[in-house]
């Protein structure tokens, strides 16, 4: 259910979505050199919850945004995949979401499409976000009302070369689907970070991304908005646009497009392939 808030009460706030990105920004940076610290070198890693791994750079990250950023923003919630989930953010209309190291397996493997995933969302909906990826020099940025950024130059949706082949991320199963309803399609490369997968179609690297069940508001919150301000869509397939801060965190598949015509055959197949969750359950893990 969409909150009883709306965006258009945004004026109530003495922060804007733009003072709120620089904000985001500016603690990216922080955070990026603290984990470059960590990055291909000796430290601590282990499993939580059965198979997501963790290690001291996740965590450090994390300590070091839930300092610096609700002392900057003392009235808003906070939500982190590193940190005890609170219900009070459910009282909050301002929320951070935050995934201090989005792709800790391909970190731990020394693959460098690692990102930190930032996001403040208002009454459900993300207002600004940011996605950095230090060890490529990579920061995505937007701003709700401002455009989407990389590295400062201004990112939109552009033509499909009708002659090029769309290059388009999925995993083994949708990828038979895909090829069984007929679109022809490249594979493209399965970087390990979501929000990363993400943006790369708002950068125009990818002409769409995909996403099993199970995501996280952390894992999406700072791509979605990077995405609508490049005039793209992210979507999740059995309930549509996204929205955050709810008490059940995870999502159906989701879909990320730039052109309409990719966006019917990629939501069937994820449908096919992973099902809709019961409207009134959680959503459970992708396989």
């Amino acid at each position: 259910m969409i909150p009883t808030h709306t965006r258009a009460m945004s004026d109530t706030f003495p922060h804007t979505p733009a003072d709120d990105l620089k904000l985001l920004k500016a603690a990216a940076v922080h955070a990026g050199i603290i984990a470059l610290g960590f990055f291909r070198s000796e430290y601590k890693s282990w499993i939580k919850n059965v198979s997501s791994p963790v290690s001291e750079a996740d965590i450090a990250v994390n300590d070091f945004l839930a300092q610096c950023l609700p002392s900057a923003r003392p009235d808003y919630g906070w939500l982190s995949e590193e940190s005890a989930d609170d219900d009070r953010r459910l009282g909050c209309r301002r929320v951070f979401v935050i995934d201090p190291i989005d792709g800790t397996r391909g970190f731990i493997a020394g693959e460098d499409s690692w990102t930190i995933s930032m996001a403040i969302v208002e009454d459900g909906i993300p207002m600004a976000g940011v996605v950095y990826a230090p060890a490529r020099d990579e920061l995505y940025e937007a701003a709700r009302g401002g455009g989407a950024w990389f590295n400062g130059v201004a990112m939109g949706p552009g033509e499909m070369d009708a002659e090029t082949l769309p290059l388009i991320p999925a995993p083994i199963a949708v990828h038979k689907e895909l090829v069984s309803g007929g679109l022809s399609y490249e594979r493209g490369p399965a970087y390990p970070s979501l929000a990363y997968r993400l943006v790369q179609v708002a950068a125009g690297t990818l002409d769409a991304a995909v996403a099993r069940r199970g995501a996280h508001d952390w894992d999406i919150a700072g791509a979605d908005i990077i995405l609508s301000e490049a005039g793209m869509r992210l979507e999740d397939v059995c309930r549509g646009t996204p929205l955050y801060n709810r008490t059940e965190t995870r999502h159906a598949a989701l879909a990320a497009t730039g052109s309409g015509s990719l966006r019917s055959p990629l939501h069937a197949a994820l449908r096919t392939v992973y099902g809709c969750p019961d409207p009134e359950g959680p959503t459970e893990p992708g396989a």
